[in-house]
């Protein structure tokens, strides 16, 4: 079994200006001339944590990670609600990460992304397969109509009623109808009454945190629960479900083909209910040329034993021998 890299800091960071009036933070870490890659965080509005620097050798990567718009450290910070977020959307931050690699003189880079980060890497790679050496992707996420639905209106309910429940516990009883939630949500996390928008989005953020691991997690749902981190992740999340992502339908497995020549790793845990292993059956079928590798005892966390073990031996193989 595979662990983690040991702890390690960033040998440097900054603010990025994307336009737009927003600053995204990043940082390098590990071996400043080792093989680059860029971690796309999931969410969206997650941010980066300390433990994702960790999934690759520091001996042998030089590792850039970055706080996605209005998220993490970038500024504005969706936290505030008076934080506009029209500039957020998936192709300004396509953007962003082709700015941050021409920023580091970075001519490719392997991409590593789970959750909604695999929905960005795929985007990226799609968009500018020539600076894509690698990708690996995990808990595949494609913001189709029926993942939406599956797991924001009603389906996961049928495996967690007690969760649900939570969930639906500020929105008012005329407007639990399915079809209905991700738009009810809208207005609540758009109310500028802390009363009204804070349980709003502690609810959505709890919802989450407490379905993507197979076994509870206390100490996950309690991170989601901070209401500042809660109203920036459930806005910005919120915000991409109304717009189905800008995508048309299908856009991310239909167009697919464009990473042929790619060498592509997708980890999917069997029972992952935040993003149902179907998706990431789909990706696969219309990229056959990918590794697909289903970890049978694994929910959607990307530091559940299975899929942690599958990640780290697959950014450790993607290495090779640069040292």
């Amino acid at each position: 079994m595979r662990h983690l890299y040991p702890p390690l800091g960033p040998n440097r960071s900054g603010m990025l200006d994307v336009g737009d009036g927003q600053q995204v933070y990043w940082e390098e870490c590990g071996a400043p001339d080792g093989k680059p890659v860029v971690f796309l965080h999931g969410g969206p509005g997650a941010g980066c944590s300390p433990d994702h620097r960790r999934l690759f050798d520091p001996e042998r990567y030089r590792i850039v990670l970055f706080d996605q718009r209005n998220c993490g450290r970038s500024l504005p910070h969706a936290g505030d609600p008076a934080t506009d977020l029209s500039a957020n959307t998936t192709w300004a931050l396509v953007d962003d990460v082709e700015r941050l690699r021409e920023h580091l003189a970075i001519d490719a880079w392997q991409v590593f992304g789970g959750s909604w980060g695999s929905a960005l890497a795929l985007a990226y790679a799609e968009t500018h397969p020539d600076r894509v050496t690698e990708l690996v992707l995990r808990g595949i996420f494609t913001l189709r109509l029926s993942e939406i639905d599956w797991f924001y209106e009603g389906g996961a309910a049928n495996v967690l009623p007690d969760l649900w429940e939570r969930y639906l516990a500020p929105v008012p009883v005329e407007e639990r109808q399915r079809g209905r939630l991700v738009r009810a949500f809208e207005r609540l996390l758009a109310d500028p009454d802390p009363a009204v928008h804070g349980p709003a989005a502690v609810a959505w953020a709890s919802w989450e945190a407490a379905s993507i691991t197979l076994l509870p997690r206390p100490d996950l749902v309690a991170r989601y629960a901070d209401p500042t981190y809660a109203l920036a992740f459930a806005r910005i999340e919120n915000h991409y479900f109304t717009h189905d992502g800008w995508f048309t339908p299908d856009q991310l497995i239909r167009d697919a083909g464009r990473l042929a020549g790619i060498p592509t790793v997708i980890v999917q845990g069997r029972y992952d209910l935040c993003t149902p292993a179907v998706t990431a059956w789909d990706l696969h079928r219309a990229l056959p040329s990918a590794e697909f590798r289903m970890i049978d005892d694994a929910g959607h966390a990307f530091d559940e034993p299975g899929i942690l073990d599958a990640l780290i031996e697959t950014t450790d193989r993607f290495a090779g021998d640069v040292r």
